[in-house]
């Protein structure tokens, strides 16, 4: 039950089902990133033994905000952790939440407007210095951070188990959106949306039908009409035939990763000899995959530039492909996108 918000006419029905997850009764604390309608949510969770047959000898709170941006939520996480212990030891004082309610507060948006979350994503600020440290998206994927990269470029719908703690989940989450940034200009106009929705549970569901593009993460399996690609652990699926040739690792994936691994095993050897303590590999990753989408799409601009657009086996691998492996990616990069250009590639001929 929601036992306390402010403002107090905000529409917040199912926000608790969304603030503290499924499961959650088997964990000591959680964080949680979640979408409410126009805003994005942070809830910070806590359990604590109590004595008491009436709360069945366990007290649980969430404390969380909303947001029309998901962006600076982690601003406030270790305000919340504080706020949600206070709860469960003083439970009833809400004065600390009204102070910053008051010196936060802004207006947000109305059924009407289009969130600030919604427009072309060119550039995701990092949160990873304000999650846990154990939260390691390219050594926990390896190469199949590959295969999600596509997905993500693909603005395809992507569904991420996550039983509890469902924290480091939503991180990954918005590690899968941080894969397709492009910074180009003139590109943000013909990009599709692409929606972090974090943690969702069956009430999402009726949401989620009409989304044709989306990453969130969940504890319970869905209906498959209601998702693209499925992440379990490190396995990436996909139940749709023509999205299968996807999720096979071919040799430009297998360079594109000894580049990325290569350049993570420097920034760890430079951290280790106290020579590089700003950057990390949250934000090595972020560049690395900017860069590489920047390179395809303005090669493709370029080649719907030219008199024949036409789109050769040099053109791909200049963009860093593999002409015959990333066929069917080409493709549907091309119809996702728009982009008016020939692709000439042929399928290898069987000998």
């Amino acid at each position: 039950m929601v036992e306390w918000c402010l403002p107090q006419d905000i529409d917040l029905e199912g926000v608790e089902f969304k603030s503290m997850a499924s499961g959650s009764h088997k964990i000591q604390s959680d964080f949680i990133y979640f979408r409410k309608g126009l805003c994005f949510g942070l809830a910070c969770f806590a359990n604590m033994p109590v004595e008491s047959e009436l709360e069945r000898g366990a007290r649980m709170k969430s404390v969380g905000i909303l947001s029309p941006s998901y962006t600076l939520l982690y601003r406030y996480m270790h305000f919340l952790e504080n706020q949600v212990r206070h709860q469960l030891e003083m439970p009833g004082h809400y004065s600390h939440l009204e102070a910053f309610y008051d010196d936060k507060k802004g207006v947000l948006p109305d059924s009407k407007c289009t969130p600030s979350s919604q427009q072309p994503v060119h550039w995701l600020p990092s949160i990873h210095r304000y999650m846990y440290p154990e939260m390691k998206f390219i050594k926990f994927f390896g190469e199949q951070i590959l295969v999600l990269w596509k997905f993500a470029l693909l603005r395809k719908r992507i569904l991420i188990f996550s039983p509890p703690p469902v924290g480091v989940v939503c991180y990954r989450v918005y590690c899968c959106c941080c894969l397709a940034n492009v910074s180009l200009p003139g590109l943000g106009g013909t990009v599709p949306e692409s929606k972090p929705f974090f943690y969702v549970n069956v009430a999402d569901i009726e949401m989620l039908e009409t989304e044709v593009s989306y990453v969130a993460c969940k504890r319970e399996q869905l209906k498959r009409d209601l998702y693209d690609v499925y992440v379990d652990n490190q396995n990436v699926k996909t139940h749709h035939e023509h999205l299968q040739p996807l999720l096979k690792i071919n040799n430009a994936d297998k360079e594109k990763y000894r580049r990325l691994n290569d350049q993570r095993q420097m920034l760890m050897y430079s951290q280790e000899v106290g020579e590089d303590c700003s950057s990390c590999e949250e934000d090595l990753f972020i560049l690395f995959f900017m860069e590489q989408n920047n390179r395809i799409f303005q090669t493709l601009m370029e080649v719907s530039a030219s008199q024949d657009k036409t789109l050769t086996a040099d053109h791909a691998r200049g963009m860093g492909l593999d002409p015959q492996g990333d066929r069917s990616f080409l493709m549907d990069l091309l119809e996702v996108y728009g982009i008016d250009v020939m692709l000439v590639i042929d399928n290898p001929c069987c000998t």
